[in-house]
């Protein structure tokens, strides 16, 4: 009959590997990447685009550099979001209060 103790050591062991094995495929995937970063680099450059459109919802969430604070509470200040990707987003540094 193991101990706990030895159960406990035997868990912690597999979790650590996992998050070990976390990192590899981290790098192996930014390994493979790479080149495909590149081209679209040159694509964004070649067509001039401004920045990244993330989320299809609503303009705020489209173009995070051009949207206004208060653009989720339009309706009202107390209003909820109503977007989903409204609530993946994090306010910019600057208006973090930090």
């Amino acid at each position: 009959m193991p101990r706990p103790a030895d159960i406990a050591v035997a868990l912690f062991t597999v979790a650590a590997c996992a998050v070990a094995a976390t990192f590899v495929d981290a790098a192996i995937g930014v390994s493979d990447a790479t080149p495909r970063l590149a081209e679209r680099a040159a694509l964004v450059e070649r067509l001039g685009l401004t920045d990244l459109s993330l989320f299809t919802e609503a303009r705020y969430t489209r173009h995070l550099s051009q949207a206004d604070a208060h653009a989720p509470f339009q309706d009202h200040p107390f209003a909820i979001e109503h977007f989903p990707s409204g609530s993946l987003v994090t306010p910019p540094r600057h208006q973090g209060g930090h």
